[in-house]
């Protein structure tokens, strides 16, 4: 295996999946890859493995015996500040979008490519890591306050409630101020892939980051959308 594929010994990843075999492919798949893998199998049990074991990502079944994986997202947000990548067997939108809204930082469709899922897997840790020494890591807009060293946000003084994707796309949005992103550079910088023209994963978390940072849903003031392009984090004037 290439090296630059391996995990860091420390990566604890939790697989919440009812599917005995595909649970097992893919911890034998990431142990071998360095990961530390711990499985478990009852959705009901879920929330309580997540909050103990705080791992270092969280591997989330959409359809769970004893409670789904949109259910248990929505439970775990506020206390497990890792990333959460769905799986799901559906092709709905709907699912996905409300996935988004609970609090998942990405999704991945049944059946699981293993390298596909180990590259999205390595993306979302490494955008959890602190920022590291060196460069702009501390961000100042009127009363916003951005810090990527500690992946942090206040407005007026009160810590923000962001996911780990949610902070993401506030960084890089915040970091740009001033210019234009498209949704294809967006996608390429956070998610590593081509923007398909259809996901509407950024424009979910858009929604929900602008009532966290005092922006009008309805005529927002910092975080614009420009029609046909993508959007734009407005400077202080």
């Amino acid at each position: 295996m290439d090296d630059s594929l391996q995990a860091q010994e420390q990566d604890h990843v939790l697989i919440i999946e009812d599917d005995e075999r595909l649970a097992g492919l893919t911890r034998d798949y990431l142990e071998a890859n360095g990961f530390r893998v711990t499985v478990e199998a009852d959705g009901a049990r879920g929330v309580e493995q997540i909050l103990s074991l705080q791992p270092d990502l969280v591997i989330l079944d959409l359809m769970l015996p004893g409670e789904d994986g949109l259910s248990i997202c929505r439970r775990v947000r506020s206390d497990y500040a890792g990333p959460i990548m769905m799986l799901t067997a559906r092709t709905d939108d709907m699912d996905q979008v409300l996935g988004l809204e609970m609090g998942a930082d990405d999704y991945v469709p049944k059946p699981v490519q293993p390298r596909v899922l180990l590259a999205r897997m390595r993306a979302l840790l490494r955008r959890a890591e602190p920022a590291e020494a060196g460069g702009e890591t501390r961000l100042t807009f009127s009363d916003l306050v951005i810090d990527n060293a500690t992946r942090e946000a206040w407005l007026d003084g009160q810590r923000i409630d962001l996911t780990s994707a949610e902070f993401d796309l506030l960084w890089l949005l915040a970091s740009n101020a001033g210019r234009v992103l498209t949704r294809e550079e967006i996608f390429e910088r956070l998610r590593g892939i081509k923007y398909d023209g259809q996901d509407r994963s950024i424009d979910v978390r858009v929604s929900r980051i602008r009532p966290k940072i005092g922006d009008d849903p309805n005529q927002p003031h910092r975080i614009k959308t420009v029609r046909s392009k993508g959007y734009l984090f407005v400077r202080d004037g």
